[in-house]
């Protein structure tokens, strides 16, 4: 793989502490969008970018694509914004980025906060993927991007904020990364199985999750909870799968109260 994925720094340059966020599926900066502000008004320097082969990161990935290259790209970005150490914030997808980060380079990552994140493969999840996925070859890239608010907000929610959903639906659909990327990317996160080595990661973490997540059963953050070693647990009644979007006020909140106790880190290499 060559060149970085598209990134952008946030946030004053001399900050105590510098925040990486990592989206989930969809792969774009953009989903970050309601902790943005908040985490700069902070005092946070923060990075944010969309994941190679989504969004302003156009790129054709391989069949054999992985969490662990994703992984490389981000250590890539650090690199290029002589960030030598990170509290790292994943959604999803975004949480096993750096959950792999953690074991294969532990001195980048002063912590982590996993947001409806998992450990390894559940057949509720499964399902759900293989229904997306016979979604996507059966009726195209329309009908899935239709879909996704399904799988990522309440239905309360949905109902309530309509005309976001639908211009969410019409901007997914408008750059959708292709077919062949989707599947490699779903791909990578379906293989991904750090269960067994969860007691070797040793940076404190926030396990945020949402019990009426449609898509990643609540119990994927209690295993992480009991395999991590320093864990910090907020676990919200509803938001659904994106509660970090439906529910950014208290999300905030909890994000903001663990970062400024887990203390700062270094900004530059």
């Amino acid at each position: 793989m060559t060149s970085l994925p598209y990134h952008e720094v946030h946030g004053p340059a001399d900050a105590a502490s510098t925040v990486l966020l990592s989206s989930g599926l969809g792969g774009s900066a953009g989903f970050w969008k309601p902790q943005l502000g908040a985490l700069v008004a902070a005092g946070h320097r923060v990075i944010a970018y969309d994941q190679r082969g989504t969004g302003r990161s156009p790129a054709a990935l391989p069949a054999e694509y992985a969490i662990a290259d994703m992984a490389r790209d981000v250590i890539g970005i650090l690199d290029a914004t002589h960030t030598a150490q990170c509290h790292f914030a994943g959604h999803a997808l975004g949480g096993l980025v750096g959950l792999q980060l953690a074991l294969d380079a532990p001195s980048r990552i002063a912590s982590l906060v996993l947001v409806n994140a998992w450990s390894k493969p559940n057949p509720h999840s499964a399902r759900c993927f293989d229904a997306r996925l016979a979604l996507l070859g059966a009726c195209g890239p329309r009908a899935y991007v239709e879909a996704q608010p399904i799988f990522l907000y309440p239905a309360a929610w949905c109902a309530a904020h309509a005309q976001r959903v639908a211009d969410e639906v019409d901007h997914a659909f408008a750059h959708f990364p292709g077919e062949a990327n989707m599947r490699a990317r779903i791909g990578a996160l379906r293989a991904f199985d750090v269960d067994a080595r969860l007691g070797e990661i040793a940076a404190p973490a926030l396990i945020a999750a949402a019990r009426d997540d449609v898509l990643v059963p609540w119990t994927c953050s209690q295993r992480l909870a009991d395999g991590l070693r320093d864990v910090t647990l907020d676990f919200m009644p509803h938001g659904g799968h994106a509660h970090s979007v439906t529910e950014p006020e208290a999300f905030n909140r909890s994000l903001l109260d663990f970062l400024s106790r887990v203390g700062t880190t270094a900004v530059s290499a």
